[in-house]
């Protein structure tokens, strides 16, 4: 088989998020096979290839990490019985909805979701889902994830404590235990790859220390380990959470998970959230390695918190960016949440009495922006993605820096694009090819899918 070269050419600004943190100017990318083999003077790199982009007036990042999501959800956007609601209130009210998504239904919210976090820029997702009912299973989102073209990482995520076991959601929806592990096995041994700039891996993530029994959370936990995939849950998202494990445990949920056995150095762990933390929780966390996955929008939508995101990386916690659910953000926009984190962090200093003279306290735009990078690749256990540099995966996008929005702004372009409104991705690129172009999406027609996505919800809501 012949070697496929790209050459994305003339970028006015390229940040490589490299070593040196390089942002070039007048700069073109060349890869091979979806690997990128030169960054640099548009002058010194090859002239041809078999693709070539002219990304002249752009500006090039590399490809956004979203490190939590929940696919399924676009089908229950803005629904009016949870848009006033805190997080528990919100699952009681979309838990049975849930559950009746069938296999169409979530092909055509995974396409959706997919769609719209690539015309932000994100080109690696990670999708936590956790109710398989009424036909729906992980095979069909790994699948269709696939289809799109996005890097993916997949959970087998679980519920298995029923309200009539004192957990949150109803009997209804749960999934026996016995059967979860069986499935977790069967969805590693078919789509998990560890290797270099692997397309898919798999995840094992019980959905919250509220909706599954201690035992599995050990026995997943083990089970992550023994395979050598990433393992992940909810945690610390609200005072509720820390309620019940107090409650019922008589730990927080950070030492209630470390009880049992989810704090190993060795292994990959990172949690969605981490709100309600504490300073020795935090310095804990950075002791075994385990990450955090901020998500700013989900948080001020549902009123739960804010993070400490400065003091995670202050401490070297591992930290990237999620855009979450889209029935707690509503959109799946990775700029719009990079520049949440932004302000969000800012809006936290000014609240918890913090220092605003003191200038290590504010989040920068290029910090926010590495969170969303480099931040995000680490969390997710990848060394080949959140850069461009030679042997880097060819994951990245492109924004016009000649619009409205940004007019007056080019005094300095990478922060702009964080500080000004968030645009529409020009080009996205996965692996050496192209999924959005020139603003719109590449290798699917999104029309129909748009159409078969709004049926598919109106049915669900109205429980059809």
């Amino acid at each position: 088989m012949l070697d496929q070269t790209l050459l994305a050419k003339n970028a006015d600004w390229l940040v490589t998020m490299d070593s040196a943190r390089r942002e070039l100017r007048q700069a073109s990318l060349y890869a091979v096979n979806g690997i990128i083999e030169a960054v640099g003077p548009a002058a010194d790199l090859p002239q041809s290839a078999d693709r070539v982009i002219d990304l002249a007036g752009q500006i090039v990042l590399p490809g956004f990490v979203n490190c939590h999501h929940h696919l399924n959800q676009t089908l229950t956007r803005a629904l009016p019985g949870a848009q006033n609601a805190d997080l528990f209130t919100w699952l009681r009210a979309l838990y049975e909805i849930w559950s009746r998504t069938g296999p169409e239904a979530s092909r055509a919210s995974v396409l959706i979701g997919c769609a719209e976090l690539a015309l932000s820029g994100c080109t690696t997702v990670f999708d936590h889902s956790y109710i398989f009912k009424n036909g729906n299973s992980p095979d069909i989102i790994f699948d269709a994830a696939a289809e799109f073209g996005m890097r993916f990482h997949g959970s087998r995520g679980s519920m298995s404590l029923g309200q009539s076991q004192g957990g949150l959601p109803p009997d209804t929806v749960v999934e026996r235990e016995d059967f979860i592990l069986k499935d977790s096995v069967r969805l590693i041994e078919k789509y998990h790859d560890p290797s270099h700039a692997a397309m898919a891996r798999v995840v094992l993530a019980p959905c919250s220390p509220f909706s599954v029994s201690a035992d599995l959370l050990q026995q997943s936990a083990a089970m992550a380990r023994h395979y050598g995939v990433g393992l992940h849950t909810h945690l610390g998202e609200t005072h509720d959470e820390t309620t019940y494990t107090m409650d019922r445990f008589q730990l927080r949920p950070v030492e209630w998970m470390d009880r049992l056995g989810w704090h190993n150095s060795d292994q990959l762990v990172w949690y969605a959230h981490a709100i309600h933390v504490n300073d020795e929780e935090i310095r804990r966390l950075a002791q075994c390695g385990c990450g955090v996955c901020h998500c700013p929008t989900s948080n001020m939508r549902l009123a739960s918190g804010i993070a400490p995101v400065k003091k995670f990386m202050a401490a070297g916690v591992p930290v990237g960016l999620g855009v979450d659910g889209s029935a707690s953000n509503d959109q799946s926009n990775m700029l719009g949440e990079v520049r949440q984190a932004l302000l969000l962090a800012r809006l936290g200093l000014a609240v918890s009495g913090g220092d605003p003279s003191v200038g290590r306290h504010w989040m920068t735009a290029r910090e926010a922006l590495e969170l969303a990078t480099l931040g995000g690749a680490r969390v997710l256990g990848r060394d080949d993605i959140g850069a461009l540099a030679p042997g880097k995966c060819a994951d990245f996008f492109s924004i016009d820096l000649n619009t409205i929005d940004y007019a007056g702004g080019l005094h300095d372009p990478v922060a702009a694009v964080v500080f000004c409104a968030p645009q529409r991705a020009h080009y996205t690129v996965v692996h050496g090819q192209v999924i959005v172009e020139t603003g719109r999406v590449a290798r699917l027609d999104m029309a129909p899918i748009v159409q078969s996505h709004n049926d598919w919800s109106r049915r669900l809501a109205a429980g059809l």
